[in-house]
């Protein structure tokens, strides 16, 4: 697959997946029903920050997409952070690994100091795994802070990784 910065002809592609996994009620505290200017501006931010998409080298179907960036500004900007979207129809591809892989390069390119995860539903068992075998641990969790559509309140698990 081929990772590269979101392009104008991507969103087209990406929006449904932002809107089902937001409207899902599982992994993002993101409320449904934003417009597509409001996704994009929340999703692409600008530099520093950078949004990237997984394109299938064949077809050139967008896979997945990931936003990464500072943190926090000023003396939290050596702290970096990142988000993750995988179309339901890429899931078990490899995907979510290799942007998250993706994701850890550049960072490191950029001189971060490690990258930090500020909200993990404790329910998304798949990305806590995969987090944890890419060397994130969980630091801490704050109790009842998600409203998972299918369990209730459930924790947010701070993960962090040294780079």
């Amino acid at each position: 697959m081929i990772i590269r910065p979101i392009e104008d002809a991507d969103w087209a592609s990406f929006l449904p997946t932002f809107h089902g996994i937001v409207d899902d009620g599982e992994s993002y505290a993101y409320p449904s029903g934003l417009s597509d200017d409001e996704v994009r501006r929340l999703w692409d931010e600008g530099a520093p920050s950078l949004a990237v998409v997984a394109v299938d080298p064949v077809d050139g179907a967008v896979l997945g997409s990931a936003k990464t960036g500072p943190n926090r500004p000023g003396r939290g900007a050596h702290v970096s952070t990142a988000s993750f979207m995988v179309s339901p129809d890429a899931r078990g591809r490899g995907v979510g690994r290799a942007l998250g892989e993706w994701v850890l390069a550049w960072a490191r390119e950029q001189g971060y100091d490690a990258m930090q995860f500020n909200a993990v539903v404790e329910t998304n068992t798949a990305a806590v795994t995969l987090w944890q075998d890419l060397g994130f641990r969980v630091v801490g969790t704050v109790p009842e802070a998600f409203d998972s559509r299918r369990h209730g309140r459930v924790g947010l698990h701070v993960m962090h990784r040294p780079l």
